[in-house]
This record gives C-alpha cells, structure tokens and sequence, in this order.
C-alpha cells in the first residue's frame, strides 16, 4: 500500500508539535519531544538492532527549523544541535500511527534506566560513572 502524501504540514511552536496531514485524511499532532527521541539518525537508532541511544533530557527541545529533503522528506534542526535524522513521509506516518505505543515504550525504557525527559536531571545521568 502506498503511502499518502502530506497536504498540511505546520509548526506549532507554542505547544511545541508538529501537525501534519495525509491525502488520505489522517491528521496527526507530533509533539517535537517525541520528534527527537524517535529520529531516524544513526546517532539515536545505531547501526542495528540493539544499538539505540536512549535519549534524555528533551522535554523542552525545539524545532529552530525544517527543511525538505527532495519530494519525499523533511529534516528538522532541533534546539539541541540535533539535525541528522531525514524523517521520510512513510515514517512520519509510521510515527503518527503508532504514536500511542511508542511513547509508552519510551517512557518505560527512561523509567527503566532511571533517566529523566528534563534537561538538568538528564545531563546529571549522562555524566554518571558507567559501570562495569
């Protein structure tokens, strides 16, 4: 099945999400939080299965700014320097079916860890000694 093609795409930088709409009538409101912990850059997924790097402290991350990538994807640059992931039609739509699930799985795996979406209590996590 193809994917549909974006009609509407639109900032929201007060509450900080993305709203985008399909061809196809699906509507979806990405916060930018969430944007950022699901990229699809290497540096967030790895190069494989089991690779992915949790991502902590972005509950107040921005988007500065997006740009399109050709006819078949956005780049966004986030207020962490953040700028790597190409985020294709088919994954934003991925991302706002399966919004739900995926931000339940992230929260689950920052609880696991003990890690925290705010800034200052993320950079104390990722400065702790590794253990062995």
């Amino acid at each position: 099945m193809a994917i549909p093609n974006p009609t509407e795409i639109k900032l929201h930088q007060a509450s900080k999400k993305l709203e985008i709409a399909f061809s196809d009538g699906a509507r979806f409101e990405l916060p930018f939080e969430f944007l950022r912990v699901y990229s699809p850059s290497a540096e967030v997924r790895g190069h494989g299965p089991g690779e992915e790097v949790l991502q902590v402290g972005k509950r107040d991350v921005l988007i500065n700014n997006v740009e399109p990538v050709g006819l078949y994807a956005l780049n966004f640059q986030f207020s962490d320097g953040h700028d790597s992931g190409i985020y294709s039609w088919e994954y934003l739509y991925q991302l706002g079916q399966n919004y739900d699930a995926l931000w339940a799985e992230y929260l689950r795996r920052m609880e696991a860890a003990g890690a925290s979406r705010d800034p200052g209590i993320a950079q104390a996590f990722e400065n702790r000694p590794k253990s062995k």
